[in-house]
């Protein structure tokens, strides 16, 4: 990763942190996007000791917002001449549906639409750099999801750990979609499976969420450093470099549901997104 740069969002904790550091000791200048000054000011300060050899950057953004997620991206596009490798990590869980500035919930905003913003307004930087790569998490938890066109807010139903799955299963379909219109520009795409990891994620949540998620992390969760292997195997390994489309887990191909290999609804799905970001499909 020497002399490359590294875009990633969700960084300021859990595997988004890990990768990030990880990344800059193998020489990469790492560029991220966090909503806290003072977890973006302790990150810089870990990269900063990480590889003192290049100036990192950190963005300040609420990427549940549209016009938030097109400013920031709109400023690193303006920042960066090239991208070698874009992180789509931002995630989280609630308990209660809630509804954004932009009349989205909360879930379907920041887990899909940030990535989905994110991604196409930085697509001339990543294509503009030889063998550059979009890395995004999704989760098993797609297994669990259930894309209802008729219901993409979840307004008629709500249940967290459903909207959630259902997040990361426009994740893969996103990423099927990404790679196919990406094919012979010689950026590639993949996402993958990180494992349940025992980070921060869901304690945003009071009462019963909170609760459960608690107890699972310390019962089976893996380490942060585990689940991050993937993101930083995707994002540099030789032998990825021209794999595209793929889900992963354990930094190996596996296989997603048939939902998630759905080309129809992948597509369906973009052209809904592009709708709603007011950006060209």
């Amino acid at each position: 990763m020497q002399g490359k740069t590294v875009v990633i969002t969700g960084a300021t904790s859990g595997i988004g942190e890990v990768a990030a550091v990880q990344l800059a000791e193998q020489g990469a200048r790492v560029v991220f996007v966090a909503r806290n000054p003072f977890r973006r000011d302790a990150l810089l300060t870990q990269l900063s000791i990480a590889n003192s050899s290049v100036k990192h950057a950190g963005h300040l953004a609420d990427l549940s917002k549209l016009s938030e997620m097109k400013r920031v991206a709109g400023e690193i596009a303006a920042a960066e001449p090239k991208i070698d490798a874009l992180i789509n990590n931002a995630g989280a869980l609630f308990s209660a549906r809630e509804a954004t500035a932009d009349g989205l919930e909360m879930t379907f905003a920041t887990n899909h639409m940030a990535y989905f913003v994110v991604t196409n307004l930085l697509l001339d930087r990543l294509k503009a750099t030889p063998g550059a790569r979009i890395v995004t998490t999704a989760s098993d938890a797609h297994k669990s999801g259930k894309l209802n066109f008729e219901d993409l807010q979840a307004e008629k139903k709500y249940n967290a750990f459903g909207v959630y799955g259902t997040s990361k299963l426009c994740n893969i379909l996103f990423t099927r979609e990404l790679a196919r219109r990406l094919q012979g520009s010689g950026v590639t795409a993949n996402c993958l499976h990180p494992g349940f990891v025992a980070t921060q994620f869901g304690d945003n949540n009071d009462g019963w969420l909170g609760m459960v998620v608690g107890v699972a992390k310390r019962l089976v969760a893996i380490s942060p450093e585990e689940g991050a292997k993937t993101i930083v195997y995707l994002a540099s390994a030789p032998d990825v470099a021209k794999q595209s489309g793929g889900y992963y887990y354990k930094c190996k191909p596996a296989t997603p549901t048939a939902a998630a290999q759905n080309d129809a609804d992948a597509k369906r799905l973009w052209d809904i997104s592009a709708k709603i970001a007011g950006i060209g499909a």
